[in-house]
């Protein structure tokens, strides 16, 4: 039976009627690595700002093939990874339309104020969805959780960034290199996660394990001698 961690649903895990394979860890690892990316340039490591390099994996990786994970999710009736998955994989879609700077999102901003502004906004966005996703994670995993916590973080801080601009106008340096380290996190968990929906018997001599909460529903199970 998949790890709890990789099967990117907050609620027991249950096979579908037919066979099919857990989309999860791939949509997990497209997230992650994107995120690890962007992360490492928010952080400017080794003086790299520029996050060109960003944008294909934003594009190819992190936005359609996870976009495709989310849609495999529905398929296995997982409606929260659907929808989770799905939906970040729209975030990278647009975040690489916004760093595009050829179809013109931004032009129409008067000044490098209103574009951080509005960027800040889009942000707060992914914060508020992010936060409900984190709620349809308390009675998952410390894994599962800590994925959601760390984003939902990250997400707050690089909107606290946009909004709080330097002198020059530009993101504030400070809230920008600590969503990097707390992006950095986040990316770390989620290849966690889905090394938990990877490694089985099979394949590995050993499971990652994923730490379920006293009160989630499989421990409860597992007190009561159930093994649904």
């Amino acid at each position: 039976m998949p790890a709890f961690g990789g099967a990117f649903q907050p609620a027991p895990y249950k096979p579908s009627f037919r066979k099919f394979a857990n989309p999860a860890p791939l949509g997990l690892c497209a997230f992650a690595l994107t995120t690890f990316i962007l992360s490492l340039i928010n952080c400017s490591t080794r003086g790299v700002t520029v996050p060109g390099i960003v944008v294909a994996s934003a594009y190819a990786y992190g936005g359609l093939i996870q976009l495709l994970a989310g849609m495999w999710e529905m398929a296995v009736g997982n409606t929260f990874g659907a929808t989770a998955l799905s939906s970040y994989g729209g975030f990278w879609i647009s975040w690489a339309l916004i760093e595009t700077s050829n179809f013109g999102f931004l032009a129409g901003y008067e000044s490098a104020r209103d574009t951080n502004y509005a960027v800040a906004f889009f942000l707060a966005g992914w914060f508020i969805f992010t936060t409900i996703c984190l709620i349809c994670t308390l009675k998952s995993t410390l894994a599962f959780f800590s994925l959601f916590f760390f984003l939902d973080i990250t997400f707050l801080l690089l909107a606290v960034a946009h909004f709080q601009l330097d002198a020059a106008g530009a993101p504030h340096a400070g809230c920008t290199k600590a969503a990097g380290v707390f992006g950095l996190i986040t990316a770390f968990i989620a290849w966690w996660n889905a090394a938990a929906g990877m490694l089985e018997n099979s394949n590995s001599f050993f499971m990652v394990p994923v730490l379920h909460f006293p009160w989630s529903e499989q421990v409860k199970n597992e007190k009561a001698g159930r093994t649904d």
